[in-house]
Parts: C-alpha cells; structure tokens; sequence
C-alpha cells in the first residue's frame, strides 16, 4: 500500500454540505484611529478658559465664604484688616441649634414647591397651547414671552406691588366687584400667606416664559407618528399626553424643573423689593436670612454660615441637573 493511500484511509470522510448553507464571512473590522496626545489635550484647553473664569468669578469668593463662616468675623476685624479669630464650627452649632434656622428652611422649601408646581403647569399648559394654534399667534405669543422674561425684576416687583396695593391695587378693586366680597384697604401684606401668594406670582410670572419656550421645543419632538397611531388607537386628551407626549418629553420636563428648583430656592430679589428693602420675619427665606444676619445685625460669620449651608442644599438640585444632562447627552 502506498503512502497515498493509506492518507486516504486515515483522513476521515467529508460530509457534503447543505446546499442552503453558507460560509459566514465576518467584515474585517477597521482599524481604530490612534488618538495623539494633541487630540488628548484639546478638549481640556479649549474648556481651559471657561473654567478659569469660573474659578476667578466663583471660586475664590466661595472659598473666602467657607472661610469666613469658621471664623469669627466683628466690625473690628473689617475696618482694621485684621485676622479675625478662629471659631470652628460654633457658628455651625449655633445655627443648627436655632429653631428659627429650621422654620426658615421649611418655609423655603415649601416657598420653592409652590413657586416650581405652579411654574411647571402654567408652561406646560401655555406649550401645549401654542403648539395647537397658527402659527401666527404661535409667533406672537413667543415674542410676549419673550418680553416678559426679558423684563428686569424691578420692573416686575413695581408691577405686582402696584396691583397689590391697599389704597389703589387693581386687584381690590376687581374683587370689590364681586357680591359680597370687600376688599377696601385690604393689605395683602399683613397675612404671610397672602404676601407669599404675592410674591410667588412675580417668580412665577417671570419664570413660566422660559419653562414655556423650552417645553415648546421638546413637544416639538414628538413623532406625529406615534400620536397618530395612538389616536387610532382610541387614546386621547389625557391618556394620550400621558402615554405618548410625557415620555417624550420628560427628560426637558425634569430639566427645568431642576432648573427652576435651583432659582426659587434662593429667591432673593423678588422679596427684598416687594418688601421695600425692610422684610419682616414672617417672610424670610434663606436667601434673605443670610443677607440679614450679615449685614443688618452686622453677624457676619453667622451669615456666611446660613450661606453654606444654602449652597449644600441646592447641590441636591445641582446633582439632578448635571444627571439629567448626562442622560441627554448619551441619548443623543
């Protein structure tokens, strides 16, 4: 027997192929760009500047707060430039052991809850609106928004303090109109929660304009599609909002709201000017707490104190923000 032969006996028989089968060529894949170290380092130069602003602007002056709050600042050490001693954390321990401190958080908090719901349906309310409407009135009502939120804060507190007023408010003397109500000389500002209603109509009315225009353009990007397919299905009104547009949206809804949460907590402006630059107890915020405790009762390491711990809470609002902002970016 030959060599050839017996290497026809040892290899095993081949099985013929299907002939429905077929080999499964995998696509090379392409070589992946080698990034040089230019490509490395230029995204962090070219954010190299913003970050340095910010570090000037807001670095250094948050720092110096920090500071200043574990000391204990007097009217000696700011006039003399000395070094004023160092407290600890007594400033700290003294403020959280105030009960006043607490009752000012809690009404900030629920001042910010009212202030956001009642921002965040109102635009949501206006979007859903302009985007029904010609696109004509859809122009129009842009441009008012946009003067609203363009109009300063001054502006706006004189507006609202005028409809208020006891003697010549606009706002008396429609409910005066009504049977059976008298609003004469009725001051709004005597009841807290009657001042706070006040107040919270002038955040909101220059915070909707910006939650509208911004929802408006994220009800833009709801496939028609898929609402028409969900009409077809039989939802409508409410369920098809709720199952169909709000999952769309939801990402910008939860981005202003952050957003919102953010500027109402530290509302400070709107209170000062509605109050005429001396507000009563009754409506401090922590805002207008810090202002006071620093430079109306001249307690300046107290104030910084109040003004820390404000800026750690609204990181909790910060975080939401940064997330929600992350998501969008890895969606898109």
């Amino acid at each position: 027997m030959t060599t050839v032969e017996t290497a026809e006996l040892s290899d095993p028989p081949r099985l013929p192929r299907p002939s429905g089968t077929r080999r499964r060529h995998r696509a090379p894949r392409p070589p992946r760009p080698r990034r040089t170290a230019g490509r490395r380092v230029l995204p962090y130069l070219l954010i190299a500047p913003t970050v340095l602003a910010l570090a000037v602007v807001l670095g250094y002056p948050l720092v110096d707060l920090v500071l200043l709050s574990f000391q204990h600042m007097t009217r000696r050490e700011l006039f003399s430039g000395a070094a004023p001693p160092w407290a600890g954390l007594a400033n700290y321990r003294s403020i959280l052991s105030d009960g006043f401190f607490w009752t000012v958080v809690g009404r900030t908090a629920l001042f910010t809850v009212a202030c956001v719901t009642a921002t965040m349906v109102l635009a949501l309310l206006v979007a859903l609106l302009m985007r029904r409407v010609a696109p004509w009135v859809r122009t129009v009502m842009s441009g008012v928004l946009v003067a609203v939120w363009a109009m300063p804060i001054m502006v706006a507190a004189s507006i609202f303090r005028w409809l208020s007023d006891a003697d010549y408010g606009v706002v008396n003397w429609l409910l005066g109109l009504l049977p059976g109500l008298d609003f004469t000389k009725h001051n709004w500002f005597e009841n807290p929660w009657q001042g706070f209603a006040v107040i919270t109509g002038v955040v909101v009315w220059g915070a909707v304009p910006f939650a509208a225009l911004t929802l408006l353009a994220a009800l833009g990007q709801v496939p028609a599609e898929l609402e028409e397919a969900a009409l077809v299905d039989g939802a409508h009104g409410c369920r098809l909002f709720r199952h169909v547009t709000f999952p769309v949206i939801k990402p910008s809804v939860v981005l202003v709201t952050s957003l919102c949460a953010i500027w109402d907590f530290g509302v400070f402006n709107q209170i000062w000017l509605m109050r005429g630059g001396q507000p009563e107890k009754e409506y401090y915020l922590l805002g207008v707490y810090s202002f006071i405790e620093s430079f109306a009762v001249n307690r300046y390491s107290a104030g910084a104190a109040i003004a820390v711990l404000t800026v750690l809470m609204l990181l909790g609002g910060a975080v939401v923000y940064v997330r929600q902002i992350i998501h969008l970016g890895d969606a898109e």
